[in-house]
């Protein structure tokens, strides 16, 4: 459900039902005021393996009319700038990932959607993807990311929305759903999650 909904709130998926906007725009009416005030990480990583990082978004910024001094600019921001020269195929999965925010970065997006940007990093390397997004966020541009890792909604996420099996069960902060169903005992957000659920962490990432 989770990647679903971003594609539904980035106006890629039409909705079978009810409405959503993003950024002051219809996801589904307003499709094309949209794209420009959104920028978009799947699991995927889409990259142009024979191109260099530099060209890959140097491509993207020609697509949306974007300058290439931008281009600099994103490089700087995830810190690749002295490796933009190199073919992603030189890349680790950490630094494809950064690559990715990159051009998600370059039409200076109000609103950043990733999707499980830390899944399948080490330790080390998800730690600097989460210091991205919280730099990101501290410049005033709003993160849309989806985890199944309580640990990391805990510390990044100002609101949480837990999905079950399609459907928002619970929304608030971090602090607010530890309290509510902690039961006057500390409880961390997983607890939370098994409390709602009625299931481990680990049964709900088999099952999607």
């Amino acid at each position: 459900g989770k990647t679903t909904t971003i594609k539904i709130l980035t106006g890629q998926l039409h909705p079978t039902e009810g409405s959503a906007q993003v950024a002051g725009c219809d996801v589904v009416k307003d499709r094309q005021d949209l794209k420009p005030k959104i920028g978009v990480v799947f699991e995927v990583q889409n990259l142009y393996q024979r191109l260099s990082a530099w060209d890959n978004l140097v491509f993207t910024a020609r697509l949306y009319g974007i300058p290439r001094k931008r281009v600099k600019q994103v490089l700087d921001q995830v810190g690749l700038s002295e490796r933009a020269k190199d073919s992603p195929k030189k890349y680790s999965n950490g630094m494809k990932q950064r690559l990715l925010i990159a051009r998600a970065l370059l039409p200076s997006p109000q609103v950043l959607f990733l999707d499980e940007p830390t899944r399948g990093l080490d330790p080390n390397v998800a730690r600097t993807i989460r210091r991205l997004v919280v730099e990101l966020s501290q410049q005033g541009m709003t993160v849309f990311l989806t985890t199944h890792y309580m640990e990391e909604a805990d510390q990044l996420c100002r609101r949480v929305a837990i999905l079950d099996e399609g459907k928002i069960i619970a929304v608030d902060t971090p602090e607010n759903l530890k309290s509510i169903h902690g039961n006057g005992q500390p409880v961390t957000l997983e607890d939370v999650f098994v409390r709602l659920t009625g299931r481990e962490l680990d049964q709900s990432i088999r099952s999607m």
